[in-house]
């Protein structure tokens, strides 16, 4: 069944992976990112799928832009399936200590990563539970997991990640929407060339790490409140 799924931070590595892996399977889109020129170049490549692409310039962390991405979205297409908060920020390269973290770069990591997925899914999440269905998928990462030294603001806001999507996950439980979160691990992209610029093994290409979102956006998953490894999952390990 054709869905419509808005993805944030949708230019470029994991985002656009997903975008143009949604387009392809006969879904229409929703993406926004902060520049225009890449997502605009991804809006070409899903449409030559046959998808109905809207792309908004946006910044999720502000609340007048998720507001008109949101707004906008909801009028071109009348509802949202499935929301996947993807959008993130590494903050400054090579990445501080902690006891050398600008307190501005500090603040604006957890403006992206944290609370950006926070007012897109409080925009989004009413519609869906008075249509009584819904999945929202956060991108996590295992430095959300773990703490690791070094990763900063990026961990920590990952790690605020984890723990909004536990507990929206706990306040819907008993409705129709879902709430989960998928770490990708380490993938061939301009955000770990920053992190980790020595980088001296093989990384996962983002495009072989979308099938657990493609399960989870479908009607045939009903999980809420997990962590999935995209690099782990098997159909066949999800149960279906």
């Amino acid at each position: 069944m054709k869905k419509v799924v808005m993805i944030t931070g949708a230019s470029q590595g994991l985002g656009k992976a997903l975008a143009l892996y949604f387009a392809k399977e006969g879904n229409d889109l929703a993406i926004c990112a902060r520049r225009q020129g890449p997502l605009q170049e991804v809006k070409k490549e899903a449409e030559a799928y046959g998808a109905d692409v809207l792309a908004v310039t946006a910044d999720v962390s502000e609340s007048k832009d998720v507001e008109r991405f949101v707004a906008l979205t909801e009028e071109h297409f009348g509802h949202i399936d499935v929301l996947i908060n993807n959008a993130s920020m590494l903050g400054p390269s090579p990445m501080p200590y902690l006891l050398d973290y600008p307190e501005e770069d500090f603040a604006e990591v957890i403006r992206v990563n944290s609370l950006g997925p926070f007012l897109v899914t409080r925009r989004v999440l009413p519609a869906m539970l008075k249509r009584n269905s819904g999945s929202i998928i956060n991108v996590t990462s295992e430095a959300g997991h773990t703490g690791f030294a070094g990763w900063g603001a990026y961990g920590i806001s990952k790690f605020a990640l984890e723990g909004l999507t536990e507990t929206w996950a706990d306040e819907v439980g008993e409705t129709g929407v879902r709430v989960n979160m998928v770490d990708p691990g380490e993938m061939d992209t301009e955000m770990h060339a920053m992190a980790v610029p020595d980088c001296d093994y093989e990384l996962a290409n983002p495009h072989d790490l979308v099938h657990v979102f493609g399960y989870l956006a479908s009607d045939a998953s009903k999980e809420n409140g997990k962590r999935f490894s995209a690099q782990e999952f098997t159909l066949e390990g999800s149960g279906q």
